[in-house]
């Protein structure tokens, strides 16, 4: 029998029905890698009581996890952990389960590459189509990077602010929903980056790149200066995943104590 992790005393956000507040404590475990996939979730006796609720709110809660593609649900051997590739990747929850976690963001990998195909074919389409009101929310958004530099919080939301900016200038139906399921991965992706002050410094060029190229209507400048931000959006990840990493593993080796030492 697998042990469940213990879910500590965090009460459920009083904002969700009791069924959905015990999916959004499920769904963390699992699409973070902490429930891994093929494992087998505790009986509903067991759950109830971990949770201190009816087995009607647990089976609720598995619904929603089920209607996400989560887990698989089977009558003689349980409810079972699914692999990734049945998981519903646009669907906000699970996107925002994926990145809100203290650790490394999973997925970054795909949605790099997703913001690659996207995001300078945005910045192209902007640059031919953006209206005064659109270029002076990019500008703004730009603005706003440049004066959150060593604030965190701020640094992530106006960077997001920004790029949102250019999916909403494209006046594409279909750029705007697109953006708005992403926002939760581009959070996590933004934190991991902007962690480090100097990184999102040397970003704050390139990004001007981009309004400038807009505002001027080059689309062919704005497309070739979308995809360098994203270049150094992806190499500074791997840089911040290594040193995460490293801090980590140095954290748990062994203190070795000399012979005539304390």
């Amino acid at each position: 029998m697998m042990k469940l992790v213990r879910f500590g005393s965090r009460p459920p956000q009083p904002r969700l029905s009791l069924h959905r507040a015990i999916a959004s404590r499920l769904g963390p475990l699992i699409v973070q890698g902490k429930l891994p996939s093929g494992s087998v979730l505790p009986n509903e006796t067991s759950l109830s009581m971990e949770f201190g609720v009816s087995r009607t709110a647990l089976r609720e809660a598995i619904k929603v996890l089920a209607s996400k593609g989560l887990v698989e649900v089977r009558r003689k051997t349980g409810t079972r952990v699914n692999t990734n590739a049945h998981w519903n990747m646009l669907d906000p929850e699970v996107l925002n389960w994926m990145f809100s976690g203290d650790g490394l963001p999973t997925g970054l990998d795909d949605l790099m590459e997703v913001r690659m195909l996207v995001e300078p074919a945005a910045a192209r389409m902007a640059a031919e189509r953006a209206r005064a009101e659109d270029l002076k929310e990019i500008r703004e958004a730009f603005l706003g990077m440049e004066s959150a530099t060593g604030d965190l919080p701020s640094s992530v939301e106006s960077d997001l602010r920004f790029h949102m900016a250019i999916l909403e200038a494209t006046h594409n139906a279909f750029m705007r929903p697109f953006g708005a399921l992403i926002q939760a991965a581009l959070r996590g992706s933004f934190r991991l980056t902007s962690s480090n002050t100097e990184l999102y410094r040397s970003t704050l060029p390139l990004h001007r790149k981009v309004l400038n190229a807009i505002e001027v209507k080059n689309a062919t400048l704005a497309k070739a200066a979308m995809e360098a931000v994203l270049t150094q959006t992806t190499r500074d990840i791997v840089d911040q995943t290594k040193a995460i990493r490293a801090r980590r593993l140095n954290h748990r080796k062994p203190i070795k104590r000399g012979t005539g030492g304390r």
